[in-house]
């Protein structure tokens, strides 16, 4: 079911990555921008019509009241919550390790330079409401910004059929300790968070999974406010020695080839008996899973085999990937991660698979796709900050160094800059 590749055709596999690059089209952008600007202009009544057209809900009132949250969150699953809180503390927990309180510099006598770190004032926070409903991505997308010292933290997702946030997405806004809950998806709900509306203040960035429309309208509206990114389709990419067992391979790659049909499931192997042995595994295991269409179309169009010659070899095409999911389902996994220069998140071993970090583990979820992860970064505390400089020069560091500022300012033409130092310089 994976299709082998050549590893000596290097074309060959960058027309691989080229196949899924992730493009929002204009057309695409056209529709969504008409879409932007109704809510820009039009605010609470365009969130009204359009929640009616796209989601068919007559709402009155976009704003979740305590009273709905309470009630609808306590009809999810006990189980259910009692795992998600858990989950939100290992969360909590490992974001916490993230937190910086900037730094000062001494530099000399009279010269101090420094830089703050500062939480971002407000956030929206999108959860998807249509075929991906991801509870736990509300714990992703809120904690870390809660650790980030954010006041405000507003969550938008599309109402259920009765108009009411349905009961997982409440559990989960309750667990993560969200601020303000608006019952709008789609690129809507995208614009007035970063526009507001008469009830709904702006917020200062936008995170969170959706689908293209939603993808599209972060993409419009970067720039008024910040966004985490635009995510593509999932990957997985397992490394795999002889001693991995093809089960949990094959279970693995099939646990991403089920989110989408761009998904991508790619296993490098320093064994052709393991990849043959997978190969069968995915084929009986494919058929037992309830989404075994969307498995199928993944895995015809991006599911993917190399035998490599070694672990490093294996590392050095993985790299090439920058895939967004990275196992290492070989003996001293450890011994290798300092090779590893791109990849959203690395899970090390024959037992840890890709789902404890989709849900449990408390590492964050949210993470670069479609090869970004060459220069981006897992979605964590330093999102939801930002960093401000500071410097103080006294009389006597001025007068030391004032005539080199001067001389610099002059260089470049411009003449008020060395001004403003001169008239600070004795004897001038």
């Amino acid at each position: 079911m994976l299709k082998p590749l050549n590893k000596q055709n290097k074309q060959e596999l960058s027309d691989y990555l080229a196949a899924r690059a992730y493009e929002i089209s204009p057309d695409m952008l056209v529709k969504t921008s008409a879409i932007v600007e109704q809510v820009r202009n039009e605010k609470n009544k365009a969130l009204h019509d359009l929640t009616l057209k796209f989601d068919g809900v007559d709402l009155d009132e976009p704003h979740v009241s305590k009273e709905e949250l309470d009630e609808q969150a306590a009809k999810a699953d006990p189980e259910f919550v009692a795992a998600m809180n858990e989950a939100a503390q290992n969360i909590l927990a490992y974001h916490e390790t993230q937190v910086s309180q900037g730094a000062r510099l001494d530099k000399e006598d009279g010269v101090y330079l420094g830089w703050r770190v500062m939480p971002l004032e407000s956030v929206g926070i999108y959860v998807p409401g249509g075929r991906a409903q991801y509870p736990s991505s509300v714990l992703m997308n809120t904690i870390p910004a809660k650790v980030a010292g954010v006041k405000r933290i507003v969550m938008t997702t599309p109402p259920g059929k009765d108009g009411k946030i349905p009961p997982n997405r409440a559990a989960a806004a309750k667990a993560a300790g969200v601020d303000e809950i608006i019952k709008a998806g789609g690129a809507q709900a995208v614009a007035a968070l970063a526009y507001g509306t008469e009830t709904i203040e702006p917020v200062d960035k936008i995170v969170g999974p959706g689908n293209i429309y939603v993808a599209a309208a972060k993409k419009l509206v970067f720039g008024k406010v910040d966004i985490d990114m635009i995510a593509g389709p999932s990957e997985i990419l397992v490394i795999a020695d002889k001693n991995a067992n093809p089960a949990h391979v094959a279970a693995d790659l099939l646990s991403q080839a089920e989110h989408d049909p761009m998904a991508s499931s790619i296993l490098i192997s320093t064994d052709t008996a393991l990849v043959d042995a997978v190969n069968a595994e995915l084929r009986k295991q494919t058929d037992a899973l309830p989404k075994k269409e969307i498995i199928e179309q993944s895995l015809a169009q991006f599911g993917t085999s190399i035998v490599a010659d070694s672990i490093e070899e294996a590392i050095e095409i993985s790299n090439a990937v920058a895939p967004e999911h990275l196992e290492l389902q070989i003996e001293n996994a450890f011994d290798y991660l300092d090779q590893i220069k791109h990849a959203g998140s690395v899970f090390l071993g024959y037992t840890t698979c890709e789902s404890i970090g989709d849900y449990f583990g408390g590492t964050n979820h949210v993470l670069p796709t479609s090869r970004t992860a060459r220069f981006s970064s897992a979605l964590g505390v330093q999102a939801f900050t930002k960093t401000s400089s500071y410097m103080y020069y006294s009389d006597s560091a001025l007068q030391k160094h004032g005539h080199k500022i001067v001389k610099m300012a002059q260089e470049e033409d411009l003449e008020a800059h060395a001004n403003a130092v001169r008239v600070r310089l004795k004897g001038e």
